[in-house]
């Protein structure tokens, strides 16, 4: 007969078991629980990713495309290689509107300017 093997809480110094996220006697988070790969966390993440561009992601830290990538599942790690892909694609389109944008509304301040000054 096997025995499970155990450790103890770091907080209550019960025994625990390897497997446990938490601990039953004080709720002190053990192990970090794995990543969700179920089709609507995939969906939330690069919904998130294409929203979310990396300037705002300094300000929004909630973004988890990281962690997944970190992770050693090999699914968990392709969806968060794909959710900085979105992100970084995201980034780059935000830039580029960005500097467009603004060229046009210069460009429209400049032909208004020239249009005032040739009445005159």
């Amino acid at each position: 007969m096997e025995i499970a093997q155990t450790t103890m809480c770091p907080t209550c110094h019960q025994t625990v078991l390897p497997s446990y996220y938490f601990c039953p006697n004080c709720g002190a988070k053990l192990n970090a629980p794995p990543l969700s790969t179920s089709i609507g966390a995939q969906a939330w993440l690069y919904f998130f990713s294409l929203i979310l561009p990396m300037i705002c992601y300094l300000a929004v830290t909630k973004w988890q495309g990281f962690k997944y990538y970190k992770s050693a599942d090999p699914k968990t790690k392709k969806i968060g290689m794909i959710a900085c892909g979105l992100l970084l694609l995201s980034t780059v389109f935000t830039i580029w509107y960005a500097i467009y944008w603004t060229q046009q509304e210069i460009q429209s301040s400049v032909s208004a300017i020239n249009a005032d000054m040739g009445a005159y």
